[in-house]
């Protein structure tokens, strides 16, 4: 408890200096601490209850009036996730979740599609980037959507605090704006993944080819591409001339249950190896249901591998570990705010909270291999020396 009171410390040390006075900047240990803490719920007066106060005043200070700056915090969280799993083969991953609210006030709330229900819902959701890679997975950068009922009513969105400034975006725009984010910050990675909501969206796929940017996005079963004669076809229709040789058993990776084994297979796009990179589609389908198929649409260096494919497609999941972990363990959804700014900075530290979490498992990953290492290198440790 005491190693692991003295990390979030110098977590909250990093980012100490992005608040104006003591005292928010002391309440927002406070905060990381308790959404550490192993409390059933995470909001405004449990975390107060947590640190021995009797109201959640000062909680609710810090993520309504505070003088801090929420996006400089976060590009230290950002930061900070890339010193302690960030690797050169790292992977970005886009996907949206929904927070479940009541009534009409906090700031984006309306019935709307929400992936956590898995149906509409009265909700508030966000949009977010993840990080993965072989070290660990977290989460590194967010938007909260605002639909236009909300941008297209100012008063409503002023009641909110949602300033004037702020315009109507799509959840492919905030994507957009959060890998810019990563591009200018030199966050290092080698593809960028998503799931069909974006992966479909043609302008979305272009605006990474422009910037040079490996993906591996799922699609739906009609979208078009072109072959390599020229011609358009659904990407379904494609998939089908693929002789049977052509498909192979890989694995996307453990999941919950083992490893993730499927049927996959690949057909090469027209411009195959344009300025050194290629286009494919990639299919996944089920070993024992072989009409279940997804696909994807997919553009890297053109010395991609099927597997190096497979790698992307299966690091999509990490997201929605990042949304597991989050939500139980760092109370990302716990919040009990209205206000447009406060939902950025709950949110926010509930990433540092994720971001910690991912640092202590990767240090301990880390010294578990050296610890293994090192008994079976040692002569002692041998099953001879024992004898």
């Amino acid at each position: 408890m005491e190693s692991w009171s003295e990390g979030i410390a110098d977590l909250h040390a990093r980012i100490g200096h992005r608040f104006g006075r003591s005292e928010p900047r002391d309440r927002a240990l406070d905060y990381l601490r308790g959404l550490l803490a192993p409390l059933e719920r995470k909001n405004g007066w449990t975390l107060a209850e947590q640190v021995g106060q009797l109201r959640p005043d000062g909680v609710q200070r810090l993520l309504n009036h505070s003088d801090w700056d929420e996006n400089a915090v976060r590009d230290d969280v950002r930061d900070f996730v890339v010193e302690t799993i960030g690797t050169k083969d790292g992977i970005l991953i886009g996907d949206d979740t929904g927070f479940v609210k009541k009534g009409t006030k906090s700031a984006g709330v309306q019935r709307q599609y929400s992936g956590t229900a898995g149906r509409r819902e009265n909700c508030q959701v966000g949009t977010f980037l993840a990080y993965a890679s072989t070290r660990g997975r977290a989460l590194i950068d967010r938007e909260l959507y605002l639909p236009a009922s909300w941008t297209d009513d100012r008063a409503r969105c002023r009641a909110a605090k949602i300033g004037d400034e702020v315009p109507f975006a799509t959840k492919i725009e905030h994507l957009k704006w959060m890998l810019q984010r990563a591009l200018d910050a030199a966050v290092p990675f080698a593809w960028v993944t998503t799931d069909e909501a974006y992966g479909q969206v043609r302008h979305f796929r272009s605006w990474l080819e422009e910037r040079k940017v490996a993906y591996v996005v799922a699609t739906k079963v009609n979208d078009t591409v072109t072959g390599l004669d020229g011609w358009q076809y659904p990407v379904d229709e494609l998939i089908a001339t693929r002789p049977q040789q052509a498909w192979k058993t890989l694995s996307a990776g453990a999941g919950a249950h083992g490893q993730r084994i499927y049927h996959w297979a690949r057909a090469a796009l027209g411009a195959h190896a344009e300025n050194g990179f290629g286009h494919w589609v990639l299919a996944r389908r089920n070993i024992s249901n072989p009409a279940d198929i997804a696909y994807y649409v997919c553009f890297g260096p053109a010395s991609s591998r099927l597997k190096d494919l497979v790698k992307v497609a299966g690091a999509r999941w990490a997201v929605e570990e990042c949304f597991q972990s989050a939500k139980g363990e760092c109370g990302l959804d716990h919040y009990q705010v209205r206000h447009y700014r406060a939902w950025y900075r709950h949110i926010t530290l509930a990433m540092a909270a994720l971001a910690y979490l991912t640092a202590v498992r990767a240090t301990q990953a880390a010294k578990g291999a050296a610890d293994a290492t090192n008994t079976t290198s040692c002569p002692s440790a041998s099953p001879k020396s024992v004898a």
